[in-house]
């Protein structure tokens, strides 16, 4: 369905109609309810802090289990981060911590896939972007060099792209 018959079918709505409709996807789908639920009720720090605790515990579980270190739980909170159009330098602050957790993790283990730091990379050149775009490089700066440098530091077989990257 195009935008514009979606519009010409809710202007054919009625009030109540349209009232019953929201309150079903409300009802359906997660996506809406978390909407609608971050619209009414930012809290911002709340979800920063949540997504943080996940990331870590990918890296540091805190039962005993094995690390699992995947990188799509990351993905899945900036995601959402960037749909529901939250303070860029908040969703920064979570893409940092992604990879410098990471890279806690890789000094105390170290890691022997290289799809590991190659994806570590894409994360950084997310980041980068990110960053570069909502003029928040001069705030993050000492963090992102200190990235590039602990890839360096742990001989990471991509650390030059993570310095080409910051300085091209």
């Amino acid at each position: 369905m195009s935008k514009r018959a979606l519009v010409k079918y809710l202007q054919s709505l009625g009030k109540q109609d349209l009232e019953d409709q929201v309150l079903d996807l409300y009802a359906r789908f997660k996506p809406v309810k978390e909407y609608y639920n971050f619209v009414f009720n930012p809290k911002e720090d709340k979800l920063v802090e949540e997504a943080k605790f996940k990331i870590a515990k990918e890296y540091f579980p805190t039962n005993g289990r094995k690390p699992k270190a995947r990188r799509s739980v990351a993905q899945k909170a900036i995601k959402q981060f960037l749909t529901l159009e939250l303070d860029p330098a908040l969703t920064a602050d979570v893409m940092l911590f992604n990879i410098e957790t990471a890279q806690r993790y890789n000094g105390d283990k170290r890691i022997n896939q290289e799809a590991f730091y190659k994806s570590m990379l894409n994360s950084f050149t997310e980041m980068v972007e990110y960053i570069e775009i909502n003029g928040l490089k001069s705030v993050y700066k000492k963090r992102l060099i200190d990235i590039a440098d602990t890839a360096f530091d742990q001989e990471w077989f991509n650390a030059e792209a993570f310095d080409t990257l910051l300085h091209p």
